[in-house]
């Protein structure tokens, strides 16, 4: 069932689809060596915020799944009246459990203030379940670069009791069994739709290197990809604070799959670039404010920490495949460290694929197709 537009159409979290499925966790965890946590491991319990700068605030935002959580900024922002008045980053899935913690705050911290407009880092769920919401509630716009924006329109349009042949070919192709295939096409294709609440019609498009004027504070947009088409991260150079989304997460990496919108993409090429873009724009020294994890210094050891251990997945890949062909699932323990079942298959899988890809478009392996069964062999 598609999300309308009325309040009473937020579902409660009993009896929705696990909503770590849409979220950003990623399988492997890794090294966060370097990095501080100039707040411990304190956060915002519901209702409230933590004052992390100039400029921003920090709010957490409950939600069910092996996250948890997703962190809400809170940027200092003029209303057009020239009153104080606050943007939101990042809002929530479309379920009441977060729509009351959002009522928590509008009757606790925001009791005075009033909502400016409304960001989307990028497009999943957990980041703009509830942006329709709030746009609607607090009369405002909703801000995203274009290519997150459109992503989600055609996401959420695309919906179906059964999942599509071409995504059951992908599966089948990356070394499924008949069991998942079918699970799978049970499942159906409408989990977006069921976890955001209708986006409005209109938006603001943000882009690379926007300057965005807030009043007293002026914030920069650095957009990366690999883990979304065109993620948006605010800088804000005077106070030194960068809200990352999930494009730099402190103990996790986000989820780099290679998807049936784009089959033959090569998602985690983007990833690296991304992180090489950041490292050359952003300052070490930067307070790093994740969606999910608590706000550190060290953005620049943990860009290196990403950038290194996907590389040494890709080196552990390339030189199993050089023993022996391999299909994509065969990948699995090469690259997780964490048993991969019903639950997290189809994110592991988009993620292995991301990873071939990676190693083709390097020259390093081969893609043989037998029987719509890819095998993937080493280059000599």
């Amino acid at each position: 069932m598609a999300v309308g537009g009325d309040e009473d159409d937020i579902p409660a979290a009993s009896g929705s689809p696990d909503a770590s499925l849409t979220q950003d966790d990623s399988f492997t965890a890794t090294s966060h060596a370097g990095l501080t946590y100039p707040w411990g491991d304190a956060a915002p319990g519901t209702g409230e915020t933590i004052r992390i700068a100039d400029g921003i605030s920090w709010a957490r935002i409950p939600m069910p799944g092996s996250l948890g959580h997703i962190n809400s900024w809170l940027l200092d922002d003029a209303a057009p009246d020239g009153s104080d008045g606050v943007a939101v980053v990042d809002t929530g899935i479309c379920l009441t459990i977060c729509s009351d913690a959002w009522k928590a705050l509008y009757a606790g911290p925001l009791a005075t203030a009033r909502i400016t407009r409304v960001f989307g880092t990028h497009l999943h769920p957990d980041h703009i379940g509830l942006a329709g919401w709030i746009a609607k509630k607090q009369q405002v716009k909703l801000w995203m670069t274009r290519g997150e924006m459109l992503t989600a329109r055609a996401i959420v349009a695309d919906s179906s009791d059964v999942a599509p042949d071409e995504v059951l070919a992908q599966s089948r192709a990356a070394g499924w069994d008949d069991e998942a295939i079918e699970r799978q096409r049970a499942g159906g294709w409408n989990m977006f739709q069921r976890m955001i609440f209708a986006l409005p019609r209109s938006y603001v498009r943000i882009a690379d290197g926007d300057r965005i004027d807030f009043g007293k504070h002026m914030w920069r947009v650095v957009t990366g990809s690999g883990h979304s088409p065109e993620h948006a991260c605010l800088w804000n150079e005077r106070e030194g604070v960068l809200v990352s989304g999930d494009q730099v997460l402190p103990r996790i990496s986000s989820n780099v799959s290679v998807n049936i919108t784009e089959p033959d993409a090569d998602p985690l090429g983007e990833w690296l670039a991304s992180i090489d873009k950041l490292l050359a724009t952003v300052p070490a020294d930067v307070v790093t404010c994740p969606a999910h994890g608590e706000p550190f210094r060290g953005l620049h050891v943990r860009l290196m920490a990403l950038r290194d251990e996907h590389r040494m997945r890709l080196y552990k890949v390339a030189e199993a495949v050089a023993e022996t062909p391999m299909r994509a699932v065969d990948t699995f323990p090469l690259l997780f460290n964490r048993p991969i079942g019903a639950h997290n298959q189809n994110l592991a899988t988009g993620e292995a694929l991301a990873h071939l890809k990676r190693l083709e478009v390097e020259g390093r392996v081969r893609k043989e197709d037998r029987g719509g069964v890819w095998w993937y062999h080493g280059v000599a």
